[in-house]
């Protein structure tokens, strides 16, 4: 039998977040109307998208120049101890 086809097309992701490593952790960026943080791994992959807000992380090409900092990518926490 057939496999059933998506009842909605796969949608773009709300935002792309360009960022320098494979772990990253996001928030929501939305203060209270955040939601908890929670760190996301790419693993071999080269982007990773958070289960809560559906925001995109994907690794830049320029990957391993240091860490991402709030004026770059608010919100998002890059590496084991985030900044």
């Amino acid at each position: 039998m057939p496999a059933k086809p998506a009842l909605a097309p796969a949608a773009p992701a709300p935002e792309v977040v360009h960022v320098r490593t494979g772990r990253v952790a996001c928030d929501g960026v939305g203060g209270a109307l955040g939601h908890p943080r929670v760190w996301l791994e790419m693993g071999e992959a080269t982007f990773v998208e958070c289960p809560y807000c559906d925001r995109r992380f994907v690794l830049a090409a320029e990957a391993g120049e240091g860490p991402e900092n709030e004026r770059l990518a608010p919100g998002v926490y890059e590496g084991p101890h985030g900044h």
